[in-house]
Formats: structure tokens, sequence, C-alpha cells
């Protein structure tokens, strides 16, 4: 990876103003001196997530999660830490120095190069192959699935031949060695035949990433062999559970939600018919990292999956999947038709457009799905159905959301709201409200270990240093960075001390200076903790000297616990913060 200097990290940082930076992701508005909006790494209903720009640095008061402009795009995101620094570079109208990489760096680099290549040569064959005489059977289908020239055009379709190895043959004319394509996923080998062509007798359609680049294949077989569709093997360009069919073309729709399919004739029906917002998963079911990668476009996504048990299902396992990413759903349903490609078919774009705006809650769909497991003309099996409903509502965190669905359940199912509350509190009683807390994005966690007494008190003074730069003169003459004896915490407090000697805070950079994600996320904490209000001159007083009070003892009893025998400079200081501390508790200090 480029080294960069600290320095230059340094000039692209506060180049970019995090307020604005973070404003393209998350609707934040102005409370004091901060902004606060809706944690994008977490789902909530209020407001968590504040952004300082005094500070520079975010933090979440509800996940943890926390940093600077740099590790706000690295967990925003997914990048490396050089792919945030570039993207804020170009913001900031930075040219980044080239850098010598390493040779394997450099190696993985070409490799991965190649292989976009041969896919994009293979992409261009396929597409000529089924202009021409032999792809005749693969252009029938396209017309007879009533597609235009326009749209084969736009998404590239193509066809690969029956005999199984003439890719291979005009890849290997175009200089590629074997190696290189058995690592594409184009080609396959063994012993009897050699090189082969992993697609043969298949319409194709090219997997292209959100910059437009060819990174794998789909294809669907001509006749009645089996796969009935074959997808391109996970190569180092082709990851499915973070790839969507469409999404490149999707992302600059105008609207606002984004459809999500099963296939990729529904995606290409929906573009055809008007609708370029629709994407599909590639042959797998749907997973944290297309949520994630969804979150970049939308807050909204309308699943629009077949109407047959296997959609149902593919329904349920999305929804609390993009729920889990802050993503709300919605289900759109294609009954009595098979899928949205059958049903524009018959029905036409305009209809469609009708069963988008009848789209169904989620949750009222989950509910929906689960009614059929149960005999609602059986007493017995009607209150059974009745107490899964209020374990599922329970599942909601906020009391106002509970309330809300409680009233939507009770009217849909004609229960009285009363009687339906009652179940759920008692529900809640017997199974607790509270659950296990969730893995999160970058492994932050929703729920966390309650702080002792005395890392708050250290976090509390870290944050008040850096609202009141004032604070520094008032407390150096008793407080020092080796009072803070939490080894993170120490590290935070030198260089803060540092910082103010040199006459410049920069709590923002100090993130930088931490490379683990992790600590950079404790470090904005330091830096954010909540500050009580506080009213009266005198008030502030009392509360900075408690707080100075429970550090420096703290920092003698931990010092006398931990100290050598043999060190007489630390027996020395020890007893002359000793004294110093009796006068700090008869001195009237501060006035």
């Amino acid at each position: 990876m480029p080294y960069y200097s600290d320095d230059l990290i340094e000039e692209v940082r506060s180049a970019n103003d995090i307020v604005d930076v973070v404003s393209d992701y998350v609707r934040l508005q102005k409370k004091g001196n901060t902004y606060l909006g809706l944690c994008p790494f977490h789902n909530e209903k209020t407001p968590s997530f504040s952004v300082s720009r005094n500070k520079q640095i975010y933090h979440c008061f509800g996940c943890g999660a926390g940093g600077n402009v740099i590790t706000f795009l690295m967990q925003y995101d997914n990048d490396t830490f050089q792919e945030a620094l570039e993207t804020l570079a170009q913001r900031a109208g930075i040219e980044l120095p080239k850098q010598e990489v390493s040779a394997r760096a450099k190696q993985e680099a070409d490799k991965r190069a190649q292989i976009l290549e041969i896919n994009k040569a293979s992409a261009k064959y396929f597409y000529v192959q089924l202009r021409r005489e032999q792809g005749k059977k693969g252009m029938d289908y396209f017309v007879k699935r009533g597609l235009t020239q326009d749209i084969l055009k736009k998404f590239g379709l193509g066809y690969s031949n029956k005999y199984s190895d003439d890719l291979y043959q005009y890849l290997r004319k175009q200089g590629y060695e074997d190696n290189l394509l058995k690592d594409s996923g184009v080609v396959a080998f063994d012993e009897k035949r050699g090189g082969y062509d992993k697609f043969w007798n298949r319409v194709m359609f090219p997997i292209m990433d959100v910059n437009n680049r060819v990174i794998g294949f789909g294809g669907r077989v001509m006749g009645d062999g089996e796969p009935k569709y074959l997808n391109s093997p996970e190569t180092m360009v082709f990851d499915k559970s973070r790839s969507l069919y469409g999404l490149n073309l999707a992302k600059s729709s105008r609207k606002t939600y984004i459809l999500l399919c099963e296939g990729y004739m529904d995606v290409i029906a929906l573009h055809q018919a008007g609708f370029d917002n629709a994407v599909a998963s590639l042959g797998t079911a749907f997973t944290p990292g297309h949520a994630n990668l969804l979150k970049r476009y939308t807050k909204e996504v309308y699943c629009t999956f077949d109407s047959d048990g296997a959609g149902i299902k593919a329904a349920l396992r999305a929804i609390p999947i993009l729920k889990e990413a802050g993503i709300t759903a919605k289900i759109v349903k294609m009954a009595p038709y098979k899928d949205p490609d059958e049903f524009i078919k018959a029905e036409g774009a305009e209809a469609y457009e009708k069963r988008i705006a009848q789209a169904q809650n989620s949750f009222m769909f989950e509910i929906e799905v689960l009614e059929k497991d149960y005999d609602l003309k059986d007493p017995e099996s009607k209150t059974a159905f009745h107490n899964a409903v209020a374990r599922k509502i329970l599942e909601f965190e906020e009391e106002l959301e509970r309330e809300n669905y409680i009233e939507a359940v009770a009217e849909r199912y004609h229960i009285g709201f009363e009687n339906l509350r009652k179940l759920v509190m008692h529900q809640g009683t017997r199974i607790g409200i509270a659950r296990e807390a969730r893995t999160l994005k970058s492994g932050i966690q929703e729920k966390r270990k309650k702080e002792d007494g005395i890392k708050q008190s250290q976090k509390l003074m870290l944050t008040w240093l850096i609202e009141e730069p004032s604070l520094f003169e008032q407390i150096e003459s008793y407080l020092g960075p080796e009072d803070f004896t939490d080894g993170l915490y120490r590290q935070a407090a030198e260089m803060l001390f540092s910082q103010y000697r040199a006459g410049k805070l920069n709590p923002a950079g100090i993130i930088s200076m931490f490379a683990d994600e992790e600590q950079q996320r404790e470090i904005a904490g330091l830096f954010h903790a909540r500050l009580k209000e506080i009213t009266t001159p005198a008030e502030k007083e009392k509360a900075l000297r408690e707080t100075m009070i429970r550090l420096k003892e703290n920092s003698i009893s931990y010092r006398s616990r931990h100290l050598e025998p043999t060190d007489l400079e630390g027996l020395q200081k020890l007893v002359a913060d000793k004294k110093n501390m009796q006068k700090f508790y008869r001195m009237e200090w501060g006035r």
C-alpha cells in the first residue's frame, strides 16, 4: 500500500469539513454546537449520532461508532484507509503523490486488471456471437421474451456458442495464459479436456460493478440442459455477496427507492418498462453485503420477488437484513402473476406502478405470512396466533413503535387494541423485552458494558479540555497525562496536552494517529462525552473540582500499587503529589 506522510494525511483530512462530508450521507440537524442525525451504522428511530464541526469528529451514543472524516468513509463505504483518503483528496482537489508499491501488491493489482480485461474481452465476444448466425437461437429467445434491440445493447447481452472451447481458443489467441484464464472464471480445466469454456450454448448476461466494469457473467441454457442458470465462480474481482445485477444503471435513477428482484430477466424487463431503479442478487440469498451496498444509494427498498413459496421465503430473509442496515423495506405483490416480467407483459407498466403504490409494510407482510400457519377459525389456534404476533411486536425496541404496530395489527385482525396491548405486555414480562445485542457493521456493538466511574471521569475531563481549552491553565499545575491511568486514555491525554503546548488542539488529528478501527472509535468516544448542563460558575467549579479529585486520587492509588521498590524518582513524585493534593483540598481553587 502506498505510504503517505502524516502531514499529507492531515492536509487531506483538514480540507474536508466533517459536517459537509457526513451531510452527503446522513441528514443532520444543528443542535447547539453539534449536529445530530440518525446513525447510519445501526437501526434507530431517535437521533444519537453526533457530529462536531469544532472537533471534526463524530460519535454515536447508541452503538459507539466514532472517528474522523476518514474513518467515517471507511466505516460507511467499507473502504480501505487508502480508498477513503483518495476519495477525500479528490473531493478537496488535492493530488496525492504516486508511491512505489510492493512487488506483491503490484502483482495483485496487475492480475486484477488482467482479469477485468479478460472479462471485458469475453463480454464483447459474447455480444458479437449473439448477432451472428450461430447466435440466432439466443436472439430468438430474447425476441420471444419481448426485449428490444436497445435494451439488449444497454445490458450488453450476448450468446456463448454451442461448441465448448470457442471462447477459450479466442482468448488464447489474444495472448492470455492458461493460469490467468483459470483464475478469471470464464474458463475451466481438466486433465482430459484441457481448457474449455465455463459457458456454452447459453444466452449471456454480463455482470458489472458500480463502475461499469465487467466482473462476472450469468448464463441461461438454451434447451433442457442443467443447470438452467449458471453464474461465474467467485474470483478476485467478483464477490456474489457484494454484487447486485443492474446496480451500475440503477444508481443513476432519479427515483428515491430501489426495486429488488430475484432474476436477470426481471431487472431487464423492469428497465425496459421504464423502471430504471431495479436490481437483483446473483443466484445467491440476499446478504448484509448487498444491504450495505444498497445503503449507499437509497434508504428505501421495494422487494418485488416471485409470488411462489420460494419468493416469499426470499422476502422473509431479506426483510431483517434490510432493517438491520437501516433500510425501510416494502413488499410489492405480483399475484396472480409469477414475477415482475410476467406481470408487466400481462398488465403493463402503469398497472405495475399501482402495485408499487400499494406496496405492503414489511412487518404486516410478515404477519400475513405467519397467519398461514394457523387456523383462525379454531379458538386454540387463533390464541396461539395472537401470542405469536405479540412476540413478533416485541422485536421493536421503542415503545412508540410497538404501540403503532399494536394499533395496526389490532385493526387488521379485529383484535381489541387494549387486549393486544395487554398480551404484548404479558409476553414482554415472560420473555423479557431486552434482547441480546446484535453485532453491527464494523463490529460495533449496540449494547455495551457500562463503564466504570473512573473511566467516565477521565473521558469527561478529556472532552471538557477540548470544549474549553482555557481549562488547561487551571488544571495543569495539578493534573497531567500521567493521571489518566487507562492505556488508551493515557495516550490520548499525552497527545492532547502536547497539542495544547504547541498551541493548536486537533482531536481529529489524534484519531488519525491510530491505525486500529476499534481504537479510533474509542478515541472519538473519549472526546465526545456527554457534559451535564451547568448553569452557574459555582456549579462548574464544583463539577470540575470533583472530577479532578477523582482522577488524582485514582492516579495516586494506581501508582502506589504499581510502584517498583527501587523506583526512588517515582516515590518522590508520589509524595509530592500527595502534598499537592492536601493544598488542593484546602484552597478555594479557581477563584
